[in-house]
């Protein structure tokens, strides 16, 4: 289908199987919406500025925060928690930040989770690209690094 090509890069057209309306789904930054996406024309920029909730899990490369010395939560039960963060950010219930400040574990929950501006290469590969595919106010689902389970909101 012509209107497939046209998508930007990391998105495809799904159905929902609860509506049966069409939505679009991002494999990069595991965002869905509904409306169509819509490509950037400016191209990529050199940096972004980010913020990310963190949930550790038993198989993060540190499993360890300034929130508890010993992680032992599942990659599942992680997951979980992300999922249950998604949900009471994006029904309006808690804001980003505030969950960041309280939940993350990495060391940015004193800023609200915001990392500040990096570029290409500063990031674990999966949050590099995540981050770079999100257009400024957008989140992402669930964002899997060798750091644990993450959210990535775009702010700059």
């Amino acid at each position: 289908m012509a209107d497939e090509e046209n998508l930007p890069s990391g998105w495809e057209k799904r159905m929902s199987r609860n509506s049966g309306k069409v939505y679009y789904f991002n494999h990069t930054t595991n965002a869905s919406q509904w409306e169509r996406p819509v490509g950037d024309c400016l191209g990529e920029p050199d940096k972004v500025r980010c913020s990310h909730l963190l949930v550790k899990h038993n198989q993060s490369r540190r499993p360890s925060s300034w929130r508890e010395p010993n992680i032992t939560r599942s990659k599942d039960e992680a997951v979980d928690l992300i999922q249950k963060y998604i949900e009471q950010i994006k029904s309006g219930e808690e804001k980003f930040d505030v969950l960041a400040s309280l939940f993350s574990d990495c060391s940015s929950a004193k800023n609200g989770g915001d990392l500040g501006l990096f570029g290409k290469g500063e990031m674990q590969k999966p949050f590099e690209d995540a981050s770079f595919a999100l257009k400024i106010g957008d989140m992402s689902g669930p964002v899997f690094t060798e750091s644990g389970v993450h959210i990535i909101k775009r702010t700059g």
